[in-house]
């Protein structure tokens, strides 16, 4: 194995860091049971992600049509709906929340009652 030079090393680490926060992201989300929801606040604390709302949310927008992951599940703070009414991915998104029971009202859910709880994270 020849060695590599600085630059390439870090770019492999990055890669490597940005593949492994993906993972746990993914693996995370997709513990959220069927009319459940959480915020992307959320999803990145129970994940190990820090604070990194945004970010999910960017890998979020970022996921193929025909994922199977439950991205559906994931709103803004305070169960408020961030895909705008109107829009494919919104109406995609309320018709799949309505579907497995999840009320929605003025483009919220109702936290209390739908929120999810990781087992991990509550302790």
């Amino acid at each position: 194995m020849t060695p590599q030079p600085a630059d390439a090393l870090h770019s492999d680490l990055r890669t490597s860091d940005a593949e492994a926060r993906r993972a746990a992201l993914y693996l995370t989300l997709a513990q959220i049971p069927e009319g459940k929801v959480t915020s992307y606040g959320e999803l990145a604390a129970v994940a190990g992600l820090g604070r990194a709302a945004r970010w999910v949310g960017r890998v979020l927008s970022q996921l193929p049509d025909d994922t199977r992951l439950p991205w559906h599940r994931v709103m803004g703070a305070g169960g408020r709906l961030s895909l705008a009414a109107g829009t494919l991915s919104g109406d995609e998104q309320r018709a799949r929340l309505r579907a497995e029971g999840v009320r929605v009202i003025n483009d919220r859910v109702d936290i209390r009652r739908h929120g999810w709880h990781s087992a991990e994270h509550s302790g």
